[in-house]
């Protein structure tokens, strides 16, 4: 039922109240003016209503928005390196799933809906040889990179990070270039992570 009934039913007491004492006036002026404020209130209700229509589809959007967030580390105590090729990066220690989007076994995370996505890394290791951590999409294309030369002792740390557009099904995974490193450890120096800033249909691309 429109919540604007209860206010209509008391404006038509107050309509039938007037109109007994219209008697004495010009009863026909008087029943105009009353039914020109009764329109006037219907009219009212039916932008309540619709406004409280639009704020309830709104508050179901939100609710059924995926929540995608995710956080691994490689974790361990040691090294990862190839000199034989491209090498897989898995981040086996996973910090936070919601929505379970990132396989832990893989390492590849598996976008559940068209939006735009925030993903993030960092990558840490010693500096006597080369470091890398590069970021694909769907296999193939490379999105994002870090790749720090050999610069003596020590250990190298770097990130990098973007907004990018995935459709439903789009993959994302780390991994080495050939002969390269990063290394972790239980303090999460070298981590993967992402999530859903907004989805976004087509017809709102622009």
């Amino acid at each position: 039922m429109s919540r604007s009934v209860p206010l209509l039913l008391l404006l038509a007491l107050a309509c039938l109240a007037r109109l007994g004492s219209a008697q004495t006036m010009d009863g026909q002026e008087e029943l105009k003016r009353l039914q020109a404020a009764v329109e006037e209130l219907k009219a009212e209700g039916r932008a309540m209503n619709e406004r409280l229509q639009a704020a309830e589809e709104e508050l179901r959007r939100i609710r059924e928005t995926p929540k995608v967030a995710f956080s691994a580390s490689l974790g361990g105590n040691g090294m990862v390196k190839t000199t034989s090729g491209n090498k897989n990066l898995i981040y086996k220690d996973v910090l936070t799933n919601v929505g379970g989007a990132y396989n832990a076994e893989t390492g590849v995370f598996t976008a559940p809906v068209r939006g735009v996505y925030y993903v993030r890394f960092t990558a840490n290791a010693p500096t006597d040889f080369t470091m890398s951590a590069v970021l694909y999409k769907n296999n193939e294309q490379v999105q994002l990179i870090v790749h720090e030369q050999p610069s003596g002792e020590g250990s190298d740390t770097a990130s990098n990070g973007a907004a990018l557009l995935l459709e439903a099904g789009d993959t994302l995974k780390m991994a080495l270039w050939h002969n390269t490193q990063i290394w972790d450890n239980s303090n999460h120096h070298s981590t993967f992570s992402g999530f859903l800033l907004f989805p976004m249909s087509r017809v709102h691309e622009v």
